[in-house]
């Protein structure tokens, strides 16, 4: 089986979402998890707009990426999830791991209205279910 790594600044919208995705179409193949280089609270307009896709992370928690470096967790792909910079402070994993950036806009930054903010954080959704999707049609099983 193939473990993931998704890794953003707080795990409270973009790796959350992303793992959620590959957990639920990757058939088993795959097992995703997400952690925060500071973890924070999961977003509330994340949850909701998840749960239009089916995906319940209510009771989700947001983790630390230090904690899964502490219990010497190994991952096959760490794949950050949020911008160039702050990707660039993401730990170096041990093992093998190949890193991946996949950069989204981040949900949590959004400064609309509320209409307006769900309205993007479901694009940014989609666009993460997209890249989901095309990745694990071409990453070997």
């Amino acid at each position: 089986m193939i473990k993931i790594l998704f890794v953003c600044i707080h795990n409270s919208a973009r790796s959350q979402m992303a793992e959620a995705f590959v957990n639920q179409l990757s058939n088993g193949r795959v097992l995703a998890q997400s952690a925060g280089l500071t973890p924070g609270k999961l977003n509330p307009v994340v949850v909701d707009v998840m749960t239009e896709e089916g995906i319940n992370i209510s009771r989700n928690k947001a983790k630390g990426v230090a904690d899964f470096i502490v219990r010497g967790e190994r991952f096959d792909y760490v794949i950050t999830v949020c911008d160039e910079a702050s990707a660039r402070q993401c730990p170096v994993f041990p093992g093998r791991a190949k890193r991946l950036h996949w950069g989204f806009e981040d949900p949590s930054s959004l400064t609309l209205s509320p209409e307006e903010k769900i309205k993007r954080t479901r694009i940014i959704r989609d666009e993460i279910k997209a890249k989901v999707t095309q990745w694990l049609e071409l990453i070997p099983l």
